[in-house]
């Protein structure tokens, strides 16, 4: 483990998100709540939360860190002929080392929920991309993804 001790704590904020593409209706039913194992994003929004909880015991030399806050947010877009579920995980802290890992594995692991939960219905679904958007706080400073 890299050693914090000398570092001030400080507040710290970081947001990623991660992208399951899948079928329009296979997005639809997720939106509507019909999927065979019922309401998809109320358990992936919890799995991810639970997930940055527990952090520090799945990724090697990472710190367990007092988490103040995680949130997990997911947004269903229907299109024509295919569909996707966003999810926006949130996390701070107010430690000597970031949440950026934190944050990246809420995401991705409400992401795996969500694939979970719909593999009955399409066996294609695909977790596209997990990012991470923005961070803040700490020596380093801010830093925020350029999407354009």
């Amino acid at each position: 483990m890299v050693d914090v001790g000398d570092k001030a704590h400080t507040d710290r904020r970081a947001v990623a998100r991660a992208t399951v593409r899948m079928s329009a209706a296979t997005a639809a039913a997720v939106r509507d709540g019909d999927a065979p194992k019922g309401d998809v994003l109320g358990p992936a929004r919890i799995a991810g939360i639970q997930a940055a909880k527990r952090t520090w015991e799945l990724i090697p030399l990472c710190h367990q860190l007092p988490l103040s806050s995680v949130d997990v947010t997911a947004e269903v877009e229907v299109g024509e002929r295919d569909g996707r579920v966003v999810l926006v995980a949130t996390a701070r802290t107010r430690a000597q080392t970031g949440v950026e890992m934190e944050a990246l594995t809420a995401a991705s692991v409400a992401a795996l929920t969500v694939y979970d939960m719909v593999k009955a219905l399409e066996k294609g679904v695909e977790i596209a991309d997990v990012v991470l958007l923005e961070k803040s706080g700490g020596r380093s400073g801010a830093w925020r993804r350029d999407e354009a």
